[in-house]
């Protein structure tokens, strides 16, 4: 999925032969902020009484929500998108050595230390989707990597 809004940042920072745009170099604050708005995800959870404190805890909070997004399929994918973002801004700020990984076109990945990038914006749809991989169980698989 493309992140339109990353494109006016990127034509600032990304290195002029075209390598990823990594959040190891840069601004790694202002990427880490920019992912983690999660506006829409933030409002849904909120209405089910759930705060969103970027926690682990929360993950496993959101995998019990109730999925009514699924009934609005213009909501879904934006949802969901969302719910990868978040899945990643949780993994960065609480997995020591994870980084926002940010490709040309603007497809971000969160990069573990051990060099394996997760696709948390695909995890993010496939469980707005259908439920599956649960939020909190991708973050165990990257908490243990």
């Amino acid at each position: 999925m493309n992140f339109s809004f990353l494109d006016n940042w990127r034509k600032r920072h990304d290195g002029a032969d075209g390598t990823p745009l990594d959040s190891a170099v840069g601004e790694p604050e202002g990427v880490a902020e920019l992912l983690s708005e999660c506006e829409l995800l933030r409002a849904r959870a909120g209405q089910d009484g759930l705060e969103l404190d970027d926690s682990p805890a929360s993950l496993e909070a959101l995998d019990q929500l109730p999925p009514r997004w699924r009934d609005d399929p213009e909501e879904l994918p934006w949802l969901g998108n969302d719910a990868g973002l978040y899945l990643g801004t949780v993994i960065v700020r609480t997995v020591p050595g994870a980084i926002w990984h940010i490709w040309p076109g603007g497809h971000p990945v969160v990069r573990l230390a051990s060099g394996r990038e997760i696709q948390v914006v695909e995890a993010g749809l496939d469980w707005a989707a259908t439920g599956a991989p649960e939020l909190s169980q991708v973050y165990a698989e990257a908490a243990e990597a």
